[in-house]
């Protein structure tokens, strides 16, 4: 569903000139797959999905969905950032129906919105609030309700649970996996936490620091599943070191 190559992406720097954020990376992640991808703070994790999201133009290389170049008006691409992009000014239910009305303003929102809403655990009584009167819990459904009413081609997925509490985020993942299951989307998500990885992720992808390269690919045999075994510590002290940059890509 996603190929990369080769890809390399760029910014102006604050005292001019070019800086490159990411350099020649490759990635692939099957139609209905997951991927986590890891790695250090400013190493370009957010800009490869802003590329992935045709958000962001500044890049040389190859990147392929569906076997096309990105294009957002052919394509349903599901975005979460890490702010859950709730407008404060818009009830709950107008931001959860905003995705499906700009890509779809003259076709009814689908069938379906009522029971999804009921998984999320979001009731009549909060689809009238604003996001300011929400927690982050609730926010974090509603944003996840957004993405999924669009029937995504593409979820991306920028550290979406990383300011909810311990409980809220375990309860938050099980929400995206009944909702990813139901749908079988393709998912890219950013995360800076290695358990997450190793939980939402079919494969993780480690990068290096800025500019962000593949360090390495993983085949991830704890997919969806809460694991205290031994090889589970391992796999888990493997990924920090190779965070930490202390192992070669293999």
């Amino acid at each position: 569903m996603i190929r990369v190559s080769h890809l390399s992406a760029f910014y102006d720097g604050a005292e001019g000139g070019r800086v490159t954020a990411l350099s020649e990376l490759g990635l692939e992640v099957p139609k209905g797959g997951t991927c986590a991808i890891i790695g250090p703070s400013g190493c370009g994790k957010s800009t490869l999905l802003r590329i992935l999201a045709g958000i962001a133009k500044n890049y040389e290389g190859e990147v392929l969905v569906a076997g096309a170049s990105v294009n957002p008006k052919t394509l349903s691409i599901g975005f979460i950032p890490q702010n859950y992009g709730l407008l404060p000014w818009k009830s709950l239910r107008d931001n959860i129906r905003l995705s499906w009305k700009v890509k779809h303003p003259e076709t009814p929102v689908p069938e379906g919105e009522d029971t999804m809403l009921a998984r999320l655990g979001i009731g009549e009584t909060l689809l009238s609030r604003f996001p300011r009167e929400l927690s982050g819990g609730q926010q974090q459904r509603a944003s996840l309700a957004r993405a999924f009413l669009l029937r995504p081609d593409v979820l991306l997925m920028d550290e979406p649970f990383s300011a909810l509490d311990a409980i809220t985020r375990e309860e938050m993942q099980e929400v995206f996996f009944e909702l990813w299951r139901a749908q079988t989307v393709t998912a890219v998500i950013v995360t800076h936490d290695v358990e997450e990885a190793l939980y939402l992720g079919q494969t993780i992808v480690v990068l290096s620091p800025a500019p962000g390269r593949v360090v390495s690919v993983t085949d991830n045999p704890f997919f969806a599943r809460r694991e205290t075994s031994a090889d589970f510590v391992a796999q888990k002290a493997r990924l920090r070191v190779l965070l930490a940059g202390k192992e070669a890509a293999e």
